[in-house]
């Protein structure tokens, strides 16, 4: 099986492999790390119906894969605006179809979820299960003091590629490895989505690459160094607000679209302008070999709660901190590791007026 599908991808290498690869293949940002997430499972919908089913679910506008983005980040929430499950949404080349990531521990609830909401409407909810894979191509290398580029940089969008094209067999499962750029932050690198015969020597090969196989755990302290959020170890469910999260800075909410399940407290906070808690990445002090629980409290110098931890991983966590109480903190700690705050480089500039009192401290 797995000579086949090396002896496939060599065949159809010229069919799906273009210019876009080739800027991947030139890039020194994107030749370090190669990660399976085995966390993370994918699931296919499709049907006429597919569209307007999903934008009343969800947090992003569908629109956007429909005007040319090949992936797009988003949640999906309960009636109070919590958090259930945060995905990323894939463009198929099939019409009407896309393939939707999300936490493995979470994937039947996912599924209940849709099709709780399905009714009637003409919509196929297909799980992959084992069938897929994804895996994450990113630069692990990103020094604390760097600054953390929005996506929307006008000087790294040249260098953003397009997806490879999809082509589905009759059971509309992949046969070729796919690459979608992470929507979320163009530090977080690629998405890779293969049939589950493929494994890291495969992409390397097809891809013209030599990308070492890392474990899971560097690409979740690498996320939390850049202060990125993903599943249920950061989104405990029906806990966790969108804005909160970091969700509208990692291009996850759409405030233009029509209503969806969660939009009315998600829109009342953002049009106040004021969110004073946001998750934001911990740098612990000499390295911290305790664990703590989710939630637990963050102190000052005074002994006051400025926030809370989310959860970390080696010397890196995220933390729901209160900007305003942090920003004026000389002292950050937790039980007895102290640690840096940091302001992610990303956020935008026109941040709510509470935010910006907030001062980098590295």
């Amino acid at each position: 099986m797995m000579q086949f599908t090396r002896t496939f991808m060599q065949r159809n290498k010229k069919q799906f492999v273009g210019q876009s690869f080739s800027r991947l293949k030139s890039s020194d940002f994107f030749s370090k790390s190669i990660v399976h997430l085995k966390q993370r499972k994918l699931l296919h919908i499709s049907g006429p119906d597919a569209s307007d089913f999903l934008q009343g679910l969800m947090t992003n506008d569908i629109r956007h894969l429909e005007d040319g983005s090949k992936s797009i980040y988003s949640l999906f929430l309960n009636i109070k605006g919590r958090i259930l499950f945060d995905s990323i949404i894939y463009k198929c080349q099939e019409k009407d179809a896309f393939y939707i990531e999300c936490d493995s521990t979470l994937f039947n609830n996912f599924i209940k979820h849709l099709k709780m909401y399905k009714l009637k409407r003409k919509v196929n909810i297909l799980p992959m299960n084992n069938d897929m894979k994804v895996w994450c191509i990113y630069e692990n290398k990103v020094d604390d003091q760097v600054s953390y580029n929005n996506i929307d940089n006008p000087k790294i969008s040249k260098k953003n590629i397009s997806a490879c094209s999809i082509r589905n067999n009759t059971n509309g499962i992949i046969d070729n490895i796919a690459v979608y750029q992470d929507p979320r932050l163009f530090e977080l690198g690629y998405r890779v989505l293969t049939k589950s015969v493929v494994d890291s020597d495969d992409i390397n090969k097809y891809l013209d690459l030599n990308i070492k196989l890392h474990e899971i755990i560097d690409y979740i302290s690498f996320r939390y160094k850049l202060g990125v959020p993903e599943g249920i170890r950061n989104f405990p469910i029906g806990v966790s607000f969108p804005l909160e999260s970091n969700c509208d800075y990692l291009h996850g909410v759409s405030f233009q679209k029509g209503c969806y399940i969660g939009q009315e407290l998600t829109a009342r906070i953002y049009h106040t302008g004021v969110v004073r808690k946001r998750i934001m990445p911990l740098i612990f002090d000499n390295g911290c070999t305790e664990k703590f629980q989710s939630y637990e409290n963050i102190t000052n110098e005074s002994g006051q709660v400025i926030g809370k931890i989310i959860d970390h991983e080696g010397n890196y966590g995220l933390g729901l901190m209160r900007i305003s109480e942090a920003s004026a903190s000389s002292i950050i700690n937790i039980s007895n590791c102290t640690m840096k705050l940091m302001k992610p480089q990303w956020w935008p500039q026109d941040k709510p007026k509470i935010e910006s009192s907030l001062k980098n401290k590295n």
